[in-house]
């Protein structure tokens, strides 16, 4: 693992980026890893689907995939490719700080 700065804090992420422990991750390290991915404001949206991300994982131990997130989140699939332009349940996930959703390349 690798340690990196973000938002002024050491956090421990795995060679894709993602947060290593979840409990590392606040809102200030969100908005840094999204400014490294090319979205330079977290929207109330964006918060919407990182924060029912972030729930969903806490609650059974995996990230959603795309398609939970489009029949679940509240924000339909092409809103999520419209705010995760890179593949929104990969990007989010790694904003959200959780560990990168089965499936996803």
């Amino acid at each position: 693992m690798t340690s990196k700065l973000l938002a002024g804090q050491d956090v421990e992420v795995d060679p894709e980026g993602f947060l290593v422990d979840a409990s590392q991750w606040n809102k200030d390290v969100a908005s840094a890893i999204a400014k490294e991915e090319g979205i330079d404001d977290l929207t109330g949206q964006h918060m919407q689907v990182i924060n029912f991300m972030r729930s969903e994982y806490m609650a059974k131990g995996t990230a959603p995939n795309i398609r939970l997130l489009g029949k679940t989140s509240g924000v339909t699939v092409k809103e999520l490719y419209q705010l995760f332009p890179k593949g929104p349940a990969k990007l989010a996930a790694k904003i959200a700080g959780i560990p990168k959703p089965h499936g996803c390349i």
